[in-house]
């Protein structure tokens, strides 16, 4: 099967990167005009009161150090999923270089020429328009440009909250081991910061009537906005689904719902931190999910039935060198320890811990090792650092801390952790360059995600939980120099969820059930 190229994959996918293109244009441009609403009337004021100064710029440049992502995570409490936490995220990004590039104009006017004006009898109002602004308004349109380069970066997070964007393709793309989805999302994301700081130059050389014109700008990118918001809200299903990156473009996720299932949710695409709370909220009717994930117990979610079995058996092991094995010989003995003592139930209940109970990994690792009698104090050893890395949620932090304990207390190696590496392209590539010596991963990831073998060889070993671990084994000595060591016992897969109370009212058990329902609608 010949590798299909950027170009191949731009022109496949041209209706959904216009989509986002349009989407993440809505989003910067309207975070930014309401930036200049609220930042350019701040920086006046602090011009005028300059005792006010240190703390509004102190205030806006904390915001600004505010993670993006945690940014966005405190936004969802008050406004919940979609456009509006997204634009308020880039609104706050964007206040501190129009504040203080305001500040800055209008403090470094001249003064005599304010004394000018002052001779010539203008009032406070007339000096600010007719002098002041005018003179200051390069440094101010030299704070709007930075504050827009920073928002078209910034905007490929709101895929996080199911704003939609090039974070779709960026952040899909690396949980999917797939460049030219990055790519596509990437290249066209760095065009649009260099157009929009260009297009804001060419309007900086008209000077003050800038200003004039943002009354004519604003109304028509709100009216722009608002339309491709409207649009891409509408749905003809009555359930609102949300779906993670990697799920969307996966045969065991929404490809596969599509082709098998012929099940098409128009989903909105949500990071995994929050669809299952939006889920919980009513937020989301339907969400992907992980079947041994705490939350489904927290938030009273029902896992529907996959009756078409488009899911393969996801059994969790570490991947690790064989020339690391040779390296750290008692490595591969003192990790096979905890193989074979989980099934579901108990991963999902130490998820439990850690995603509802806000249980820290470290304890929840150091309980489980000690109930199976596995527990040993750290012998402190220096025989050399054996690096541990682990993907960006919960059970891969706890797996993490139990190997880490287990190692620094059979063996005389130290450990070093490289946790929340992000999706499955991130790990494997550290793993490949040595970045990391081994980390927890999934046959079913394996399969799909890294060696993407033809449609009949993954019909053929996903039959059994046995005969995918056994050919990902073995596909993996051979192309990458890899071992996968013995399965831990529980089968983390993808799962379609929906609240346990509403798929009872609907009589949904199955995603057939569903899709027999979305048609009789």
């Amino acid at each position: 099967m010949t590798q299909q190229n950027l170009w191949q994959f731009v022109i496949e996918q041209h209706q959904k990167l216009l989509t986002q293109v349009v989407q993440h244009l809505g989003l910067t441009f309207l975070s930014l005009i309401l930036a200049i609403i609220v930042g350019l009337p701040l920086g006046i004021l602090i011009a005028r009161k300059r005792k006010l100064s240190n703390p509004v710029l102190g205030f806006a440049g904390i915001l600004q150090t505010i993670p993006s992502i945690a940014l966005l995570g405190f936004m969802i409490p008050a406004f919940g999923i979609g456009a509006t936490p997204a634009i308020v995220a880039l609104l706050i990004y964007a206040l501190l270089p129009i504040i203080r590039n305001t500040y800055t104009g209008i403090t470094g006017v001249n003064p005599t020429v304010i004394e000018a004006a002052k001779a010539m009898g203008m009032n406070r109002k007339q000096m600010l328009f007719k002098v002041e602004l005018p003179l200051a308004m390069p440094v101010i349109i030299a704070g709007i440009r930075t504050a827009a380069v920073i928002n078209v970066g910034v905007a490929t997070l709101a895929s996080f909250v199911a704003a939609g964007g090039l974070g779709e393709f960026i952040f899909g793309g690396i949980s999917l081991n797939n460049t030219n989805m990055i790519l596509a999302g990437a290249i066209p994301a760095a065009l649009l910061a260099i157009l929009l700081d260009q297009t804001i130059a060419v309007l900086q050389k008209s000077g003050y009537q800038f200003l004039k014109k943002l009354k004519y700008i604003i109304p028509a990118v709100l009216l722009v906005f608002g339309i491709v918001y409207l649009m891409n809200s509408v749905s003809d299903n009555k359930l609102k689904a949300g779906f993670t990156p990697e799920f969307m473009g996966r045969q065991d996720g929404d490809l596969g719902l599509r082709s098998v299932y012929g099940l098409n949710v128009n989903p909105k695409v949500v990071n995994d931190a929050v669809m299952y709370k939006a889920a919980f909220e009513n937020e989301l009717d339907l969400i992907s999910g992980y079947s041994t994930d705490g939350r489904i117990k927290a938030f009273d979610l029902y896992v529907l039935e996959d009756d078409k079995k488009i899911f393969p058996p996801y059994f969790a092991a570490p991947i690790i060198k064989t020339k690391t094995l040779d390296k750290f010989p008692e490595l591969e003995k003192t990790l096979n320890l905890v193989a074979g003592k989980f099934n579901d139930s108990i991963m999902t209940d130490l998820n439990y811990r850690s995603d509802y109970l806000n249980q820290t990994p470290e304890k929840i690792a150091k309980d489980f090792l000690m109930k199976n009698k596995l527990y040993r104090p750290s012998r402190k050893g220096n025989s050399g650092t054996v690096r541990i890395g682990s993907k960006i949620f919960g059970e891969q932090y706890i797996l993490t801390e139990m190997y880490k304990m287990l190692i620094e207390g059979y063996t005389n190696y130290k450990v070093e952790t490289k946790t929340g590496l992000g999706g499955t392209k991130i790990c494997f590539d550290a793993l490949m360059n040595d970045a990391i010596d081994f980390y927890p991963e999934y046959t079913g990831t394996g399969l799909l995600v890294l060696l993407k073998p033809s449609p009949k060889s993954i019909k053929n070993v996903s039959q059994s939980s046995d005969k995918t671990y056994k050919f990902v084994d073995s596909e993996f000595r051979k192309q990458y120099g890899i071992q996968w060591l013995e399965p831990l016992g529980f089968n983390n897969s993808y799962a379609l969820m929906m609240r346990k109370k509403q798929a009872e009212e609907l009589k949904v058990k199955s995603i057939t059930d569903l899709k027999k329902y979305l048609d009789s609608k």
